[in-house]
């Protein structure tokens, strides 16, 4: 680790190396205070947040104090990065697509749409307080739609090309409001539905545990295998079969030589003057990839697998992102992001009732699907999960919604709501 003077403050830098031994340490940190605060647990706090989040709260009292500052190398974190949005490439197969017929095409819009309607309401707030319009995209579908791993990648994109000071802390500020808030709303906003409509649910027995005497966990076992990160897809004839080390080393080289090709897209497409995060080109490579694999039996991505690097690269390339976050820089933003995060639930409550809940059916399904809808819509899919358990716990099952809700959350609106935010930025820029 090496220590230079900067403006009179001792300046720790940590190397490649030494930046992910500490992403490495603060995640099971953040795993331990987890299982030792419930309410993390309950509201869907991932462990790369609490502990990340407890190196910048530290390292900004120490550097407003004048004591100490840090730097921390962000190489590998990029990689993780890549790798991450690779493996969400990997699992975009075409056949959940048509499995899931004209619901998932229609609820993939609304979510597209979502995105769209998000930034439109952030961009406005951004400028009426003065601020880069680029900052009301901070504080739109990055954080909100996107999750903490768009909100990584687009923030450091945002704050080293664009130049928008504090883009980074913002988007993963706003991503970690959106966690709480997507957790705590979307089962309150499902029970009132059903209440105020009078909405007709299963006839199951009350506080029935899902899984016993229900459907769900067949549903959710063809679906996926949703981790923590919320991105990993298990299809059922995976679930079973156990992952070996030749396994996980020949989907890892899908994952290499997607990001290795990929690079080139991004590379070429940068050339054209079209500048995106470096994972975009990987997650197209990848796309490509496993449809070809899908399509032709000439080879097979294995998404057990693949779910299972992702969740490891998320989980380093979130802690790492935040860990280096420069939590004075929200000082001056503390005011316009109170007021985007505010609109934001106001907006994704409105979708999830006019565009999900009225048009999907205005029925026990579609109630379902909105509670979920404000889950992902401002946090990840596991905060969709945890939405549409509480409902589903106390009313009874809905397949359809347990199908539906985390296929477009689960891959498909981060590849949507990519374009959208390169389309908008490119008008604000």
């Amino acid at each position: 680790m090496e220590r230079v003077l900067v403006n009179g403050i001792w300046q720790f830098k940590f190397d490649m190396l030494q930046s992910a031994a500490l992403g490495a340490i603060m995640y099971y940190f953040g795993t331990w205070l987890r299982s030792k605060i419930p309410a993390l647990v309950k509201y869907s706090i991932p462990a790369p947040a609490v502990g990340g989040l407890t190196v910048a709260i530290i390292t900004a009292i120490l550097q407003a104090n004048g004591i100490a500052s840090f730097a921390f190398d962000g190489s590998l974190q990029t990689v993780f990065m890549i790798c991450f949005f690779c493996t969400v490439g990997m699992n975009a197969s075409y056949k959940l697509v048509l499995r899931g017929g004209i619901m998932v095409v229609a609820f993939w819009a609304v979510a597209t749409l979502t995105s769209v309607l998000q930034n439109g309401a952030g961009v406005p707030i951004a400028m009426g307080f003065g601020l880069n319009p680029l900052m009301g995209i901070i504080g739109g579908s990055i954080p909100m739609i996107g999750g903490l791993g768009t909100a990584g990648a687009f923030g450091a994109l945002f704050e080293d090309e664009y130049g928008v000071a504090g883009a980074l802390s913002a988007a993963i500020a706003c991503a970690t409001f959106g966690m709480v808030a997507g957790s705590i709303v979307g089962g309150p906003v499902g029970e009132l539905i059903i209440k105020v409509r009078k909405i007709a649910t299963p006839s199951s027995k009350v506080g029935t545990p899902l899984g016993i005497g229900m459907k769900e966990d067949a549903v959710l076992e063809e679906v996926g295998d949703f981790a923590q990160g919320g991105e990993a897809i298990v299809e059922a004839d995976e679930a079973e079969h156990k992952v070996s080390g030749p396994h996980l080393m020949k989907n890892l080289a899908w994952i290499l030589v997607a990001a290795g090709f990929g690079s080139a897209v991004s590379y070429y497409l940068k050339k054209a003057g079209i500048t995106l995060p470096p994972y975009l080109g990987a997650m197209i490579v990848a796309i490509f990839i496993r449809n070809i694999g899908d399509k032709t039996a000439l080879f097979v991505v294995d998404s057990k697998c693949v779910g299972m690097i992702g969740d490891i690269a998320l989980e380093l390339f979130i802690t790492m992102a935040i860990n280096s976050l420069q939590l004075g820089q929200l000082a001056n933003l503390a005011g316009p992001l109170l007021v985007m995060m505010a609109t934001q639930v106001v907006l994704i409550v409105l979708i999830a009732y006019f565009f999900v809940f009225m048009l999907f059916g205005k029925n026990y399904d579609s109630t379902v699907m909105a509670s979920g809808t404000i889950g992902f819509g401002l946090g990840a899919t596991p905060n969709a999960l945890v939405c549409m358990q509480a409902i589903t716990n106390k009313y009874g099952p809905s397949e359809k919604a347990f199908f539906v809700v985390p296929i477009v959350g689960a891959f498909l609106v981060d590849i949507s709501n990519a374009t959208v935010i390169a389309i908008m930025t490119g008008f604000f820029r």
